[in-house]
């Protein structure tokens, strides 16, 4: 069975916390100092889950100083709803496909 949707990329956005930067990201580019802020964490538990967030590739950072500022990466998204999309079409195709028992 081919998988449409990537596993591990939902992992990483199943996590409250990731979830919720993700969600704060996607309104606007934020640096660390704004999303401990914005979602009470303490600095080091964000900055993992950033890290986190990073290595799927789901965001992008860009140094401005002695800051980083973190932007979400709206195509990740769009590749992994799409994936849903394709499971629901097939699901949706095969709605009277049914296997009989031996």
């Amino acid at each position: 069975m081919l998988m449409s949707v990537d596993a591990e990329l939902l992992r990483v956005l199943a996590d409250p916390l990731r979830l919720k930067i993700v969600a704060l990201l996607a309104r606007e580019t934020l640096c660390t100092t704004h999303l401990v802020e914005e979602t009470g964490a303490r600095q080091t538990n964000l900055s993992n889950h950033l890290k986190v967030l990073r290595e799927a590739g789901v965001v992008d950072t860009e140094p401005c100083g002695r800051f980083t500022y973190y932007r979400l990466k709206p195509e990740v998204l769009e590749a992994l709803s799409g994936g849903f999309a394709d499971l629901a079409a097939t699901a949706r195709a095969n709605a009277d496909t049914k296997r009989s028992c031996p």
